[in-house]
């Protein structure tokens, strides 16, 4: 077991202390031991192996039993005991948005409550309003997080989908039976949330390659099978299915399971207009719906039925019916950005505020990966539960950073780690650090961490009065949605967008999964102001670089091209981009 995966169980065993009431010290200091294990820089494995474990300030000798039995056997007997103890429904009721432990041991030890259920039913009677520590709004909240859930109940990221889904296909790719596949619907279209995962593969042999659909690894359970059909549970309850159509058909049953409905109604009637009947099967000469082959319009390939019909070929991610057509027609479907050109993130965490990797570590992994450039954007001084940066710490770390890129080019290497921050914005619209030190900074990206509740308007102004900053690059994750987990606090994106034309400033495309905002749908409009797009890992750990592609894939479905993104510019162009609103 990694140190990761035991950070994990180390934070749970915390809470589920919590939850039972456990000597606060004692569920904290599993909270401690989480943290120490992330930030560790030797491998945890040979710290155990070379019995220096208990070296580390916070581990004591009960926990180095605890983290030695986890990574020996993948197991914790003290674990497994623990989570059997607590009803799983209270675990469930930490999945409500303001509900932490401490309420959730409360509920149990004044109400009896042990799941959802009973939870929802306790706070439409008034019980929970009537508790201390309680009160009506923070029952009302309760209803309104138990709604939320249930209904992203069947909802999964993108992320998961992917993650899933790509091992799928690889393994169908190299079945000697499949002669073409893809995946289709919504994950194919590249939408933040999916539902479920559809395949679709073409065969001689159906009956084979649904056989071996059935049996991969991360198949759970399966649903249906049958001839030319499948539907199997994945890991995370994700359901998957597959269906196998002949070779000709493939280019019709891939553009219409892709979607989306109202991009295939579309489609559809402009068949029609044209005296044809498009559907699942074929794209046939005929006033009736029909699967007759001696009527068939030859397509090879999607790009051939977009011609038949008098259409640019039009990009899965973009078949939304939101101009798609119009742009198609004319043949100004742009060229969409690919991830490949993107050179580095310009908002990132080191283990200076609450990422895990060292300055040295980030820029080792970075450059190996053949990025130019990374930005190193810890949180400022008011982030206090994200170990933010004081003055005094930002200007330390920004000679340790100079020595680190001195190092590189020593080694004849051209990368290097932009200095910057992640400065809050706070309540009035002020920023967290002076401008004097912000000006010290490569790239300054501008944030809000708090204070979600204010109105439509003082959010919007908040925003704007960030933006007018001269000091100020971007605005970072413009909207604070947590996508199946938070909402997101109400503001006037386009205003903001409008002050960020006006003022020079970017917006943040941050292409953590949970995130991805600024959203899809208004990339289009800030795009006809002007405003460039910066895509964004807000990595904390090194393998949040792979974020990177994810965001080109959300750019892609927002029409953006290599040209609308900051992060595709070479080392030069780009500090010479961060210096033009400074020079304003």
């Amino acid at each position: 077991m990694d140190k990761d995966r035991v950070a994990e169980i180390l934070t749970e065993i915390g809470t589920l202390l919590e939850l039972k009431g456990e000597n606060p010290f004692k569920t904290r200091a599993y909270a401690n031991a989480a943290r120490t294990l992330e930030a560790l820089t030797e491998p945890l494995e040979k710290l155990i192996s070379e019995n220096r474990l208990g070296e580390i300030k916070g581990i004591g000798e009960a926990l180095q039993k605890k983290i030695t039995e986890l990574v020996a056997t993948g197991r914790l007997a003290y674990y497994e005991e623990l989570k059997a103890s607590i009803p799983p429904g209270l675990v469930e009721m930490l999945q409500i948005p303001g509900l932490g432990p401490k309420k959730a041991k409360a509920l149990n030890d004044k109400l009896g409550i042990t799941t959802v259920d009973q939870l929802e039913t306790a706070c439409k009677a008034g019980k929970v309003a009537d508790l201390d520590g309680f009160g009506e709004k923070t029952q009302s909240k309760i209803l309104e997080g138990i709604q939320f859930r249930r209904t992203y109940a069947s909802r999964h990221l993108l992320s998961d989908a992917l993650a899933l889904a790509e091992p799928i296909l690889e393994g169908l790719r190299g079945h000697p039976d499949v002669i073409r596949c893809s995946t289709a619907g919504s994950v194919r279209r590249f939408k933040e949330i999916i539902g479920d995962i559809d395949f679709l593969a073409s065969s001689k042999q159906p009956g084979h390659v649904i056989e071996f659909f059935t049996k991969q690894p991360g198949v759970l359970s399966v649903n249906a099978k049958g001839e030319t059909k499948a539907s199997v549970v994945l890991q995370g309850g994700i359901q998957a299915d597959l269906r196998v159509v002949s070779d000709r058909e493939f280019p019709f049953a891939l553009a219409y399971f892709t979607g989306s409905k109202e991009h295939n109604i579309a489609m559809r009637q402009r068949a029609i207009q044209r005296g044809l009947r498009l559907n699942e099967y074929g794209l046939f000469r005929s006033a009736e719906e029909t699967r007759d082959p001696k009527l068939l319009v030859p397509c090879a390939t999607e790009e051939d039925i977009f011609k038949q019909l008098d259409l640019a070929n039009i990009p899965p991610e973009l078949r939304e019916d939101q101009g798609e057509f119009a742009a198609a027609e004319r043949g100004e479907i742009p060229r969409l950005l690919e991830w490949t050109d993107l050179r580095g993130s310009l908002h990132n965490h080191s283990n200076w505020s609450d990422g895990r990797g060292s300055l040295e570590e980030i820029a080792a992994h970075m450059e190996g990966l053949g990025c130019a450039y990374w930005a190193i954007t810890d949180h400022s001084k008011s982030s206090f539960v994200a170990n933010g940066l004081d003055p005094e710490r930002l200007r330390k770390q920004l000679k340790e950073l100079a020595e680190v890129n001195r190092s590189w080019a020593a080694k004849g290497s051209d990368f290097r780690l932009l200095t910057g921050s992640e400065v809050d914005i706070l309540a009035d619209g002020k920023l967290d650090f002076e401008d004097d030190l912000l000006a010290e900074l490569d790239v300054v990206v501008a944030s809000i961490h708090q204070g979600f509740s204010q109105n439509e308007a003082e959010m919007t102004k908040r925003l704007i009065r960030a933006a007018e900053n001269r000091f100020v690059h971007m605005l970072g994750h413009l909207t604070g949605r947590l996508l199946l987990e938070r909402e997101p606090y109400k503001v006037n994106q386009r205003a903001v967008i409008d002050a960020c034309a006006e003022t020079g400033t970017w917006v943040e495309l941050n292409a953590n999964p949970y995130r991805f905002d600024l959203d899809w749908r208004l990339w289009s409009y800030a795009k006809s102001k002007r405003v460039k797009c910066v895509i964004n890992c807000d990595a904390h750990r090194h393998e949040h670089a792979g974020f990177l592609r994810l965001g080109a894939g959300i750019a892609r479905k927002g029409w953006l091209t290599k040209a609308d993104v900051i992060n595709t510019l070479a080392l030069k162009a780009l500090m010479k981009e961060l210096g033009k609103k400074r020079a304003r």
